[in-house]
């Protein structure tokens, strides 16, 4: 079976190694996690075209991934690549580690489950640098219907209810996760029902968080969308492949080189190649297969394909600074840890909440550079930047794919971070110490009562990340774009990304509900290219 209009005839080939694996494919999707699962799936499911989806980790089956409580013990294992931002000035030179899922699922199976959707800001500016309002707050709202199978109070306009995503509150909350909603009322934040409702179209304010959790398992998206499908003849996933480089006729994608098991395959798609590899390896890929700043590749002897300046440019995090507090008693933990979120502004003059906290039902030591001891029982909450400021990059180290790629997050490199930072650490410890949390805790460990110039060392040696690299192949209209509006790389046929990299500015919140709206819009654009039936009736209009 093959796509109506891929009419390419492809010489005759071999099979991989292993006797299974045709090495001629319509589409190839490079990567299993949030967005690489989606696109895959909803390429192979009416079986009119042969999709490989390709994964450099492992399975998914291990405890430490369905277990919601056990994600911890992921971060620095065979599950995490396990990368390490350059030293950063404005962290006192400290380097950042930087977790990203390797495995099927990739984020979704190792991260802490929560569904932030976005706020409506996010996704209208994503429409403005676009130039399609398809990519705008009301479409994306059809998108979500869509995904969803919601299991709160029914919403016909925000919310869906039949889709392949299970998404539910927990059904009781640990009582640090209500005392924070109580703590919020009272000083003037307002309590919603939901995060992902109206709460995302409004200055902000507190809620119980939306979960990737059912029957007490995590569910990833690889999960949630591929594994139903792995029955189908046209699908083919492979794990412990890792991609390499793209291969070329002229300036038109034919394929990937893969590594697998030590030797070196090259793959071939007949139509199309999506890059799903995340904000870190897809400009890698991109750049050592020479797409990118011309300068930079020539200087590694790489030879140019397209120069792209804004590959590896416009790296985004959310940065978050631990506050913890002491328990009176030990406490329970719910799910993995994370059943209370808060979005507030820094500035009231602000159009969106630039302030993002995620509280934790444990304890989370402090870098060692804070010099602060951790409870034995006790909670943190982590006062993030929502909207951070500060750029960074990404650059070669080499032209071979065993050469690491260097990761300069150039943290808190803008005055306005700071700023912002200071009063997310504020309003944290307004919070915490409020009456609303008395009857558990005993008192603030960190960061503990400071003059404004220890705030800011508290700060800077306390920073960690949230693990939401982003932004690193922007979609958009200007010369440091990467991909336009349907996500097609400049310059290039036959290659799109789908992945967090295309994000013009990071959103609001956890990364990975985003990833699978740019997964779902990647496909329907695809499908609408190639032929291939529409998902459902209901889906966006490309």
């Amino acid at each position: 079976m093959k796509p109506k209009t891929c009419d390419q005839n492809p010489s005759d080939h071999s099979a991989l190694s292993n006797g299974e694996v045709s090495d001629v494919f319509d589409f190839i999707v490079c990567g299993a996690g949030s967005s690489g699962s989606v696109v895959a799936a909803r390429l192979a499911e009416d079986g009119c075209a042969r999709v490989l989806l390709l994964e450099a980790g492992g399975d998914d089956a291990a405890e430490t991934v369905t277990n919601p409580g056990q994600w911890p013990l992921n971060l620095g294992s065979s599950r995490d690549w396990g990368f390490t931002g350059e030293p950063a000035p404005g962290l006192d030179n400290r380097r950042l580690p930087l977790s990203m899922g390797k495995g099927l699922g990739g984020g979704s199976s190792i991260n802490v489950m929560v569904w932030a959707r976005g706020h409506k800001e996010d996704w209208d500016h994503f429409a403005a640098e676009a130039g399609d309002e398809a990519w705008g707050y009301q479409s994306v709202l059809r998108y979500y219907r869509r995904i969803e199978n919601w299991q709160g109070e029914p919403d016909p306009i925000r919310r869906g209810g039949e889709g392949p995503a299970y998404v539910a509150q927990p059904h009781k909350p640990q009582p640090i996760a209500e005392s924070l909603l109580r703590a919020a009322s009272t000083i003037g934040i307002p309590v919603f029902d939901t995060p992902n409702g109206e709460m995302m179209e409004s200055p902000g304010g507190a809620s119980i968080a939306e979960l990737r959790i059912r029957d007490g398992k995590r569910e990833s998206m690889f999960g949630s969308y591929v594994r139903p499908l792995l029955s189908q003849p046209n699908l083919t996933v492979l794990t412990g492949a890792l991609v390499t480089r793209l291969t070329f006729d002229g300036k038109r994608v034919t394929g990937v080189e893969v590594l697998i098991d030590g030797r070196q395959f090259r793959l071939i798609s007949r139509c199309e190649t999506v890059l799903s590899l995340g904000a870190i390896h897809t400009p890698k890929v991109l750049m050592q297969s020479g797409i990118g700043p011309e300068q930079e590749l020539r200087a590694h002897g790489i030879s140019i394909i397209q120069h792209l300046p804004g590959v590896g440019r416009n790296h985004q995090d959310h940065l978050a600074f631990g506050c913890t507090w002491a328990y009176k008693k030990p406490e329970g933990v719910g799910g993995g840890g994370c059943e209370a979120k808060l979005y507030w502004k820094s500035d009231a003059r602000l159009t969106q909440p630039d302030i993002l906290q995620c509280q934790l039902e444990f304890a989370v030591p402090s870098p060692i550079e804070t010099g602060l001891d951790t409870p034995e029982h006790g909670w943190t909450m982590f006062a993030g930047l929502a909207q951070p400021r500060s750029r960074g990059r990404m650059r070669l180290s080499g032209a071979n794919s065993a050469n690491p790629i260097l990761i300069e997050p150039n943290s808190l490199s803008e005055p306005e971070d700071m700023a912002a930072a200071l009063v997310a650490v504020e309003l944290c410890r307004d919070l915490g110490n409020s009456e609303a949390f008395a009857p558990l805790v005993t008192g603030e460990t960190a960061p503990g009562a400071r003059d404004r110039a220890g705030m800011v060392d508290f700060i800077r040696r306390s920073a960690v990340t949230y693990w939401h690299q982003s932004c690193t192949a922007k979609m958009g209209r200007d010369e440091m774009s990467v991909v336009d509006n349907q996500l097609k790389v400049y310059g290039i046929e036959g290659l799109r990304i789908a992945d967090s990299s295309i994000m013009p500015r990071i959103t609001t919140g956890n990364t990975m509900a985003p990833c699978v709206v740019i997964g779902e819009r990647a496909a329907d654009l695809i499908r609408a290219q190639h032929g291939l039936t529409p998902t459902r009736e209901d889906s966006q209009p490309v």
